[in-house]
């Protein structure tokens, strides 16, 4: 009867039923797909836009490596943060069949768009020149950092509004509309970052404030179609104005806020072992950062999977099915650890074909070899801490996850400064630390979901 009910108050009966009841694996990889593709192409945008931007000089392309960070770091905050948080709260509603909580549950998500869009807005428009001198840019690097800053932050809450739009949608179980816009809106913005840049027919050069009013366009874009969408009677879940309630709102923040902490701490930990490159010079922070550029290639897949895995244990967990929402956990582990356990096992042992892409200086090389040989072989450790991650968004038991991670940033960046800092440990030393602290990430991980069953 619940299972019915969830299906009746939603409309979206071979999706449900599939979640509730269908084969675990063929439903998550069709959840996972879109979302794994979309973030690809993503990555492939960003680095055809880095392109264009690199031709208009050293200077702009110092400003905007700094703007980058902080960009990066609101977009996880509203996508694997808050976003989780919303995911989470509308697949445990659509899982016991709340169907009144579940579009509830949008409108609070777009107030806290707008909200937490703001304040970022606020804070970059009114601190930014402080915040990019103190990360090391001056003069022309700094002027050009404001240009390209100022454009994109102003329509902060713009991001916000997409990234928890497009996590609804995803908490549902409605994967392929926030994969379908996505697409769209970066076929809109692949010619738009050159035309607003160098110029085309009536349309001045802006420089690189260009490639910021190409962001801007193409998130307008996609709230637009998102907006269009969500008010249409053939989406899953439906936009419009409810009366405000509080409880929704904590049950949104009280994963919301935990996942953000996660990925603070997880930024966080990546900023204090890269500031810890600096003590073996030049060569070997480029030889980690090439090395390192494999560890973001793993994160849309983390990201695809974990989102599927949150929105099947969530909407099970609602429906009162925990036998087979842990059943989907420790499968959704399995999948994730057996990809990128696989990409560590194979570029560990082969690291010239992946270092070779970026880079010929021998001594470069070898750091990056150095760094894949110690660390690559715990990307699956780290693929099952993520997982986990996820699944802790589904069920509301972050806690676990969130302690992994702490012992993960304690190993890392704690022990790992003290030892270069204050004993001289070697590159191989350090990155056998990093290597016990991406171990340690998943055991921990997982002996925190048994305790907590």
């Amino acid at each position: 009867m619940r299972e019915q009910s969830v299906r009746q108050s939603l409309g979206t009966p071979d999706l449900n039923h599939a979640i509730l009841s269908g084969p675990i694996i063929q439903v998550m990889l069709k959840l996972a797909l879109p979302t794994i593709a979309v973030l690809l192409v993503q990555t492939l945008i960003g680095l055809l836009e880095t392109y264009f931007v690199s031709s208009l000089g050293t200077n702009v392309m110092a400003g905007v490596a700094v703007v980058f960070p902080i960009l990066m770091l609101m977009q996880m905050l509203a996508n694997g943060g808050f976003g989780g948080g919303l995911a989470s709260a509308i697949a445990r509603a659509s899982g016991a069949g709340q169907s009144e909580d579940v579009h509830s549950l949008v409108w609070h998500g777009v107030i806290l768009a707008g909200l937490l869009g703001g304040i970022f807005s606020i804070v970059m428009l009114s601190a930014a020149p402080m915040i990019y001198h103190l990360m090391g840019v001056t003069g022309l690097a700094l002027n050009a950092a404001l240009k390209y800053s100022n454009i994109i932050f102003i329509g902060s809450p713009l991001i916000w509004a997409v990234a928890l739009l497009s996590a609804a949608l995803r908490g549902a179980g409605d994967t392929k509309t926030p994969a379908r816009i996505t697409l769209l809106g970066g076929v809109l913005l692949l010619p738009l970052s050159p035309i607003f840049i160098f110029g085309w027919g009536f349309i001045p050069s802006f420089g690189v404030a260009g490639a910021g009013f190409a962001v801007l366009s193409y998130y307008i874009f996609a709230i637009i179609c998102f907006i269009k969408h969500m008010r249409t009677t053939h989406s899953i879940i439906k936009l419009s104005i409810k009366p405000i309630n509080f409880k929704l709102f904590k049950d949104i923040l009280g994963i919301g806020s935990l996942s953000a902490i996660g990925i603070i701490q997880l930024n966080l930990t990546v900023v204090l072992i890269t500031t810890l490159f600096g003590q073996f010079g030049s060569d070997a922070i480029a030889g980690y950062g090439i090395a390192s550029r494999l560890d973001y290639i793993q994160v849309p897949l983390m990201f695809g999977i974990g989102s599927a895995i949150m929105t099947m244990v969530g909407i099970n967990y609602g429906a009162g099915q925990f036998q087979r929402a842990r059943r989907i956990t420790w499968i959704g582990v399995f999948i994730t650890f057996l990809i990128t356990g696989s990409i560590g096992l194979f570029f560990s042992i082969f690291p010239s074909i992946w270092l070779g892409f970026f880079s010929h200086d021998p001594s470069v090389l070898q750091t990056g070899t150095n760094y894949l040989q110690h660390v690559a072989p715990f990307y699956g450790a780290i693929g099952i801490g993520m997982a986990l991650y996820f699944a802790g968004q589904g069920s509301k038991r972050l806690l676990g996850p969130l302690l992994a991670g702490t012992i993960r940033m304690i190993i890392a960046a704690v022990i790992g400064s003290i030892s270069v800092l204050y004993f001289n440990a070697s590159l191989s030393i350090f990155f056998q630390i990093i290597g016990v602290s991406a171990l340690i990430f998943g055991l921990v991980a997982c002996l925190a979901n048994f305790i907590h069953r």
